[in-house]
């Protein structure tokens, strides 16, 4: 199979394979493709580190580089995961929490390397693409939760 045209690199201080190996382990479709060494000493490894990661998150390809701590995460960039239910909901934000990571608001928390997450249930996003007060209802909700309480967005679609 060719390489994809287009791949998204997350930079990481030097977890990049212990990252992507997590993330293969959480969310279905997700796989670690490639572990590449590196050739000879860099600015921030040795010759033999652990240089790059080829992964797939839930049917996207990325590339971890391990780049050294110059650079750090925020949330300019996340990984969105659309969510069907409370339990799935739960579950990938139990994962990523329950490693280290930590909660953030509106649905948004960070793993343990500091990389965004959005676990995003599909009623509330159905919810804001209705516009309008179903819309602004499920917004005003939305707005005073960390992780998403589906049941809470269900009643305010309602009104």
């Amino acid at each position: 199979m060719p390489a994809a045209k287009n791949t998204i690199c997350v930079w990481y201080d030097k977890d990049a394979e212990a990252a992507a190996r997590f993330y293969a382990a959480t969310f279905p479709d997700s796989a670690v493709s490639a572990v590449h060494r590196a050739p000879a000493d860099y600015p921030s490894g040795k010759k033999g580190d652990v240089l790059t990661v080829e992964f797939t998150v839930a049917g996207i390809p990325c590339l971890g580089l391990n780049g050294g701590p110059m650079f750090k995460h925020s949330e300019a960039f996340s990984f969105q995961i659309a969510t069907d239910d409370q339990a799935e909901t739960d579950r990938y934000w139990n994962a990523i929490v329950g490693n280290g990571g930590q909660e953030s608001a509106c649905g948004w928390c960070k793993d343990r390397w500091g990389v965004s997450w959005q676990i995003t249930p599909r009623i509330l996003t159905e919810a804001l693409a209705a516009g309008g007060d179903e819309a602004r209802r499920a917004f005003e909700t939305m707005m005073g939760m960390t992780r998403i309480d589906v049941a809470a967005i269900a009643a305010a679609r309602r009104g």
